[in-house]
């Protein structure tokens, strides 16, 4: 498991340290934080193989913090850790975006196993793009970087990125940050202004059917509308 990195949401500090502690030594890299406000912003900013969230956090519930999480990214295997055992709770939990439930207090060796079945059913099959995404009217065809309907048009690779992008949260919001520091790899302003160039000539690109709209969501990110 060299290599791969778990984001530990947990508020009670000797918990987290001796989970911290206890996955290091099975050679998992953890990043620790101690509410759910700064969970979010960590998400941003870097990639995690799991997500691992007690549910009654500071700032920001785990539920709140995995719903925002799910926005981001729909893949990331998320464990709840909780203390909560009605079904309601559970229930929630699940649809929040959790893919596991782990009640307290529970044993190490249990997490590990938890955490272990998570990253091995995540890592099973891998994510392929399609070979044609149907967009409105619209043929997206990614590997020949093209949009066809009246006619043939030619994507550059960073105009296909980012409208798979948007595909793959569609209906949903793409936040503006986590598309700059995943294509681009910052945020600066520069970055940003390029992004929105790119997003109007995607809005060109599609403008021949009227379904389809990229909405801007002032200062959060995109929707693409399809």
């Amino acid at each position: 498991m060299e290599g791969l990195s778990i984001l530990l949401v947990e508020d009670e500090p000797f918990l987290a340290k001796v989970i911290k502690e206890s996955l290091e030594q099975r050679n998992y890299r953890v990043t620790l934080a101690g509410d759910g406000s700064k969970a979010y912003n960590l998400f941003l900013n870097h990639s995690f193989s799991l997500c691992i969230v007690d549910v009654m956090l500071p700032f920001m519930d785990g539920f709140t913090l995995v719903k925002q999480i799910r926005l981001l990214n729909t893949e990331v295997p998320v464990l709840f850790l909780t203390a909560k055992t009605g079904t309601d709770d559970v229930v929630e939990g699940y649809h929040s975006g959790g893919n596991d439930y782990l009640k307290k207090p529970f044993s190490l060796e249990e997490l590990f196993l938890r955490v272990n079945e998570l990253i091995k059913r995540s890592s099973v099959v891998p994510a392929t793009p399609p070979d044609l995404i149907l967009i409105g009217k619209y043929s997206f065809i990614p590997h020949k970087q093209t949009l066809e309907y009246s006619k043939v048009i030619k994507l550059s690779h960073r105009e296909t990125e980012l409208l798979m992008l948007l595909y793959k949260n569609k209906n949903s919001l793409l936040n503006r940050k986590y598309a700059l520091i995943t294509l681009w790899g910052d945020d600066t302003f520069y970055n940003t202004r390029t992004m929105d160039v790119f997003i109007s000539k995607l809005r060109k690109h599609l403008g021949d059917d009227p379904s389809i709209e990229i909405l801007n969501i002032r200062g959060l990110g995109y929707k693409l509308i399809c």
